[in-house]
């Protein structure tokens, strides 16, 4: 957070010095960001990753990134974490450079399945060295989906092991939330299922509106009136008051880190209301042990 407060004095602008990023890793994390977009967020910048070709045509985000292989026919992640750990593993490079110059950063990712299973950790790792503020929503999978769930507990257990994000926690800069597909069960009957991703969008849609965007806003407001010449404060409005702010706490202040949920723990949401395209394709062989076969 130092580089932030550093610059608090000079003219920043939100969405251009202060960027505000946010990354959707999966099928099923793209249909949930794609309604977070549809809130019309401030200054947010989006980001599709898949190992399927289809995500190049999702026009909602701003970028959109295909980790394809030229070598497989189809050329995606077949469901399998393993290979698609493989083609981000190869397109490192690609992911690293999809954070850059970024100040706060959410990502969101589905889990149990091909793509955010197995491509979230190298997202992660490259999010957490590049990012000031790093926030990440994993959804996982109904309990009846069994194996698709057991993958999610594993892959989520696997976190805890990565350093750079392990480092970020420890800093009170980065949070982890757990979206329990299960905690939605009681109200699953009365909506359409297409709809129960609405749910979790509006989880992080307020997450990035209040942690983000409105204390950046308050701090930036607060500042510029502080560093008002005499003359200029004159022609301030009677009774304007700059938003509130919390002088003590970083700038914007980092959202309260949450811990991993068990299998049997409640979710903390029970219930919870209602371009520019860049393609990576890996081509030629992969590195030494990471034949796709």
């Amino acid at each position: 957070m130092d580089s932030l407060e550093v610059g608090l004095g000079e003219s920043l602008r939100l969405g251009h010095d202060l960027r505000f990023l946010l990354v959707c890793v999966g099928g099923g994390a793209a249909r949930i960001g794609a309604s977070v977009l549809r809130k019309e967020l401030r200054y947010v910048e989006s980001v599709a990753v898949n190992c399927d070709p289809r995500v190049q045509g999702l026009e909602a985000f701003d970028r959109r990134v295909y980790l394809g292989s030229g070598t497989r026919d189809p050329p995606d992640s077949l469901g399998s974490p393993h290979l698609a750990g493989q083609l981000a593993h190869a397109a490192e490079p690609a992911l690293e450079r999809i954070f850059e110059g970024a100040t706060f950063v959410t990502v969101v990712a589905t889990l149990g399945g091909g793509t955010g299973t197995g491509v979230l950790p190298y997202l992660l790792d490259a999010a957490a060295r590049a990012s000031e503020v790093l926030s990440v929503f994993v959804v996982k999978p109904f309990g009846a989906e069994g194996e698709r769930r057991a993958v999610a507990e594993r892959a989520m257990a696997r976190l805890h092991f990565l350093d750079s994000f392990v480092e970020k926690q420890q800093r009170n800069a980065a949070t982890l939330q757990v979206l329990d597909n299960e905690s939605l069960v009681p109200i699953a009957a009365r909506i359409p299922m297409a709809k129960l991703n609405d749910q979790w969008s509006s989880v992080i849609a307020t997450h990035i509106e209040h942690s983000f965007l409105l204390p950046a806003e308050a701090m930036l407001e607060a500042t510029r009136m502080a560093e008002l010449t005499g003359a200029e404060q004159a022609l301030v409005p009677s009774g304007y008051r700059a938003p509130a702010t919390n002088p003590a706490a970083p700038i914007p202040a980092p959202p309260i880190p949450l811990p991993l949920l068990s299998a049997d723990a409640p979710s903390r949401y029970p219930g919870a209301p209602e371009d520019v395209e860049l393609t990576f394709e890996v081509e030629g062989e992969l590195p030494p042990g990471r034949d796709l076969t």
